[in-house]
């Protein structure tokens, strides 16, 4: 496979910058595609069982069948994204969905198809979906410098937003005029545009010399990871603390139109146009915004906007003022999304992007899907109104709450790689899989700054347990006040190795600070491995025990 051109180096972050990058740009145009295949077979699935069953439930139980998978296997998807080439991944994953819609294509055309191999049909597809969502997400930043992942990840919010404007329109012309067969067969046809760019993509393969993590370990790895990581853990609780609450919308939104105003499905649709035009405005606007204002003030205004769009939603029955709320609930949600998922994207290492994207999937997928049916199930108690204002009064107490848990520390943290932990020393070889491994680093540190290198390794304790410690302390001579020894625990000889690989360019810093309150930096810190099991092989080399990092 030939090396692909060298990209242009961005100078600006417009948010059109990043079509310049030409595999980002053939990616969004496929994924847009892709996503336009996938309402259009919404529609037909939602119009072929309507026409076969005429069952709510039936309706509703395609509808689930998109969106469990979701909830099931995105952390699932997540770690295997992490684990194999993520280029053939995806392009399985791309294959199966052709398969499974051109199956659905070739029983409808035989008129086969019965409403529950529709489902079991649709649900495989979800699996489909479910298992390339984390994967294709975590591509993103390979495709585009940092500079502009910004804009990059507006384009895919924004991308989501016209598949949803166009595809339930076409869906609807593609049954009328053809029928549900030609849907189905057009779907599968969108996903050839995927895999064609994923074929062409020189993906960088990665530079890792040490075996695939086992798929249990790095499970443990990547939940792990977002106990310990302070950005994810504030993304994924802004994210629980707005989905719950901004389902009521969504979810609500027909029964207002066909209920309380009385409407038609062309309203309905207008108002959904207007939404998708808001989160395009939004698309173009917030790189600009993003330069003047930090992402937790963004996040707070537009959730308090949304909450006033639910507000007015419950109580205006005056339908050109509500299209001018779609608006601002269009440009306030790619607000809210974009900016959750550039925090999510930007404040994790490549080792660990999929699983960490794949639990935000989880918390969006299932605080809408939780919400929507609460916010539905209190509507038929109540009423629609009632059950809107609730939601609004929850989703501003919720943005208020969610104050304490900062994003805007994305923006500064670098997850580069370092590489600047040395190999261990060894006089054996050592298995990979003998352990556990016990790392000891004796600090002796100026009385007076005592203080201070507790503080900084409370900091370091989580960047351990992130890269993989699964046990973590430090403790003081009783006889020497100011000898520390840090001591944490890896499960094995190689989940040593790679914590030497995931050590970043923000723990380098922290190290460096920690250097600086040693009583003599003549005297480094004193470095020990110590391996539980067997020995391992005959005599490599012998060296001395001392190093001079932090691990």
């Amino acid at each position: 496979m030939s090396q692909p051109a060298p990209q242009p180096v961005p100078t600006a972050s417009g948010p059109w910058t990043p079509f310049a990058q030409s595999t980002f740009r053939n990616m969004w145009l496929a994924i847009l595609v892709a996503n336009i295949g996938t309402w259009i077979h919404d529609v037909a699935a939602a119009w072929f069982m309507a026409e076969n069953t005429g069952s709510p439930f039936m309706v509703a139980a395609v509808q689930s069948a998109t969106t469990l998978p979701i909830v099931l296997l995105a952390v699932i998807a997540g770690t295997l994204s992490d684990i194999v080439d993520r280029r053939k991944y995806l392009i399985l994953a791309q294959l199966w969905m052709v398969l499974v819609a051109s199956a659905l294509a070739l029983l409808a055309h035989l008129d086969m198809l019965t409403p529950w191999t529709l489902v079991a049909l649709t649900f495989a597809l979800g699996i489909g979906a479910a298992m390339a969502m984390p994967a294709q997400q975590a591509t993103t930043p390979e495709l585009v410098p940092k500079a502009i992942l910004g804009p990059a990840v507006a384009l895919g919010s924004l991308s989501m937003n016209i598949a949803r404007s166009i595809g339930p329109a076409l869906g609807g012309l593609i049954v009328a005029s053809a029928g549900i067969e030609w849907a189905f067969a057009i779907n599968a046809l969108s996903f050839m545009g995927v895999v064609a760019v994923l074929v062409a993509w020189c993906r960088e393969p990665d530079k890792s010399t040490l075996p695939p993590e086992p798929f249990g370990v790095a499970l443990r790895a990547g939940l792990r990871y977002a106990t310990q990581a302070t950005v994810l853990k504030s993304v994924l609780i802004k994210a629980a603390s707005f989905f719950v609450f901004a389902s009521a919308l969504t979810a609500l939104l027909p029964i207002v139109v066909n209920r309380e105003l009385q409407a038609s499905a062309g309203t309905y649709g207008l108002l959904l146009g207007c939404i998708g035009i808001g989160a395009v405005t939004g698309a173009v606007l917030l790189p600009k915004l993003r330069a003047k204002y930090d992402s937790d003030r963004l996040v707070l205004v537009a959730t308090l906007v949304y909450a006033a769009c639910m507000l007015a939603l419950a109580l205006v029955r005056n339908i050109p003022v509500l299209y001018v709320v779609s608006l601002a609930n269009g440009f306030a949600w790619i607000t809210v999304l974009s900016s959750l998922q550039i925090a999510a994207q930007t404040s994790v290492p490549a080792w660990v992007r999929a699983r960490a994207l794949s639990l935000y999937i989880v918390v969006f997928s299932a605080g809408m899907a939780v919400g929507s049916l609460g916010w539905g199930t209190l509507a038929q108690q109540t009423s629609t109104p009632i059950a809107l204002m609730v939601a609004a009064a929850g989703t501003a107490l919720a943005a208020l709450f969610a104050l304490r848990f900062r994003l805007g520390e994305a923006a500064n943290v670098d997850v580069t790689p370092s590489g600047h932990w040395p190999e261990p020393v060894l006089v054996e070889e050592i298995a990979g899989d003998r352990g556990p491994v016990l790392i000891t680093i004796e600090y002796r540190i100026a009385l007076d700054q005592r203080d201070a290198y507790l503080r900084l390794m409370r900091t370091l304790g989580r960047s351990r347990r992130r890269d993989g410690a699964v046990q973590w302390g430090v403790a003081e001579d009783t006889t020497e006040p100011g000898t520390y020894l840090e001591y944490f625990l890896d499960g094995s000889w190689v989940e040593h190795l790679r914590q030497h690989e995931r050590v970043t360019e923000d723990e380098r810093a922290l190290q460096d600070q920690i250097m600086r309150l040693l009583a003599d930096p003549a005297r480094t810190p004193v470095v020990r491995h110590f391996v539980g099991g067997a020995p391992g092989a005959p005599l490599r080399q012998a060296s001395a025990s001392k190093v001079q990092v932090l691990g």
